[in-house]
């Protein structure tokens, strides 16, 4: 590694930590914590979390479906209902073409969620046209709503039962911590649906 990419890579690490250490720091953990309940009591009522996103978030919203449909860290869960809004290509395009960009959640929603089901809707700008979209229509239907933001959350808040947003203006620092409370939320469903419940861990 070069000296030049040796400081680079420094310089993102400390960028790094000091968003994190606002993270812990700051009312997030709180906003977390409320989220990650009510995505467990979805789960635990027999309803699905829906996810959805915009590149990167995109990435975030399928990884998150996986670690619940698939697993997390623990084997000895039941597979977990979850779902993507962001890996149909033809639903993305179909409906991209049919009904503008601004539908392709919201419309996808309509024919697939139900009442007392849970929309995670990630925008780091807190602004995605098409997440807000998708969080007023998962409103409209009863769902329950969380929203995962930079620390701008006044666009998207009014449509969230909680809004967690992480207090930072970087794309790459916000999708990173975006990870750590996805695994969060991982954590909190694996020990609550594995044997012996939340002491299982």
């Amino acid at each position: 590694m070069t000296h030049s990419a040796e400081t680079l890579f420094s310089s993102i690490v400390a960028e790094h930590e000091a968003a994190i250490a606002a993270l812990r720091d700051g009312p997030t953990p709180e906003a977390v914590a409320r989220a990650g309940e009510l995505l467990l009591e979805t789960l635990q009522s027999g309803g699905t979390v829906l996810v959805c996103g915009n590149g990167g978030s995109a990435a975030d919203a399928q990884h998150f479906a996986a670690e619940l449909s698939g697993r997390f860290e623990r084997k000895d869960r039941p597979a977990l209902p979850a779902v993507a809004l962001t890996v149909d290509t033809s639903a993305l395009t179909s409906i991209s073409n049919d009904f503008g960009f601004e539908q392709v959640f919201a419309r996808q929603l309509a024919g697939l969620a139900r009442k007392g089901d849970a929309l995670v809707g990630i925008t780091t700008s807190g602004r995605s046209p098409n997440v807000l979209a998708a969080m007023e229509k998962a409103r409209a239907l009863g769902m329950r709503t969380v929203a995962l933001t930079g620390e701008d959350a006044s666009a998207v808040a009014p449509f969230a039962d909680v809004a967690v947003a992480v207090p930072h203006r970087v794309t790459a620092r916000i999708q990173e911590a975006h990870i750590l409370i996805v695994h969060t939320w991982c954590a909190l469903i694996d020990r609550a649906f594995s044997p012996g419940g939340r002491d299982g861990a």
